[in-house]
């Protein structure tokens, strides 16, 4: 898994294993500049020794869009044809260049809830295209090209507690990624104006502005998402690492749910990855290491 970063690119090896946790393979950062850039991409590829494995990439906040839709009653075959049509309106770009995918949103099984939705990805023809054409000419395998959103709920599958929903909160120099997994499946995804850097912020009031501005996003959503999915009962909101330590008990105080922070040793195997034992690396690491985790649900 390889995904690009303003000052370099990630690139990350998980191996799964039948009775315990992720083993992190390969974790390493390749300073660059500008990142993407087939060049870039084949060094790091070289160093990491990539090119003897199928690759994928994740695409970065900005790159796509992704939009909650109404599922379509038609055949399986001209799903993404119907939803195409349904997306003409909602792009800031037109639906004739963009390359689109589709998630299905899992229904309330017990008929308790009969709105079936589901995601729709889309990004922009002449970006994947781009991004495949730099692959090919850098040399390194490209299978896959996903998305923060399923790399944060690759992660959130594996924490959550039988029978519950989890919500997890994570930062990055974009900006926020809230998300809702339930029996492993992507149920919400929203994404916060507020970037790492703003978490960070040395002078306090605008530090808690950004504080307070999680706050009310996160009180809207959950509070949304309740309304629409009531017979998921939320156990948790589990705060990605950020190293920004009064972020929980704030968001403790202004949330109804426990609200807890946690190691990406929690999740993984890092036992050759002892780079991640920095909670810097376990930043930058975070979604590349989701995306790393991947099974074949989304391919744009």
């Amino acid at each position: 898994m390889t995904s690009f970063h303003a000052d370099g690119i990630c690139v990350a090896r998980v191996e799964r294993q039948p009775a315990a946790k992720p083993i992190v393979k390969l974790a390493a950062f390749h300073p660059a500049a500008p990142s993407l850039s087939a060049d870039a991409l084949s060094r790091a590829a070289r160093d990491a020794q990539a090119n003897n494995y199928v690759g994928s990439t994740l695409l970065a906040g900005g790159e796509y869009q992704l939009l909650q839709v109404e599922a379509p009653n038609v055949p399986q075959d001209e799903l993404k044809t119907a939803v195409r049509w349904r997306l003409k309106d909602m792009l800031d770009f037109h639906v004739d260049d963009a390359t689109i995918d589709v998630l299905d949103v899992p229904v309330d099984k017990s008929g308790g809830n009969r709105t079936h939705s589901m995601f729709a990805i889309a990004a922009r023809n002449s970006l994947i295209q781009s991004r495949q054409d730099m692959f090919a000419e850098a040399q390194v395998p490209l299978s896959v090209i996903d998305i923060p959103e399923m790399a944060q709920r690759n992660i959130s599958a594996l924490m959550e507690p039988e029978g519950r929903g989890l919500a997890m909160l994570s930062f990055d120099a974009s900006g926020g990624l809230l998300t809702v997994s339930f029996n492993k499946e992507l149920y919400l995804a929203r994404h916060l104006d507020v970037t790492l850097e703003m978490l960070q912020e040395h002078d306090v009031e605008r530090r808690h502005a950004a504080f307070d501005k999680i706050a009310l996003e996160l009180q809207r959503s959950l509070d949304h998402f309740d309304r629409q999915y009531h017979f998921i009962s939320v156990s948790r909101l589990m705060l990605a690492p950020t190293g920004v330590s009064s972020l929980q008990d704030f968001l403790s105080a202004q949330v109804y749910m426990p609200v807890e922070p946690f190691g990406l040793d929690e999740v993984f195997d890092l036992s050759e990855a002892p780079g991640l034992n920095s909670l810097e690396q376990q930043v930058r690491h975070f979604l590349t290491l989701g995306a790393a985790l991947r099974h074949e649900e989304l391919v744009l």
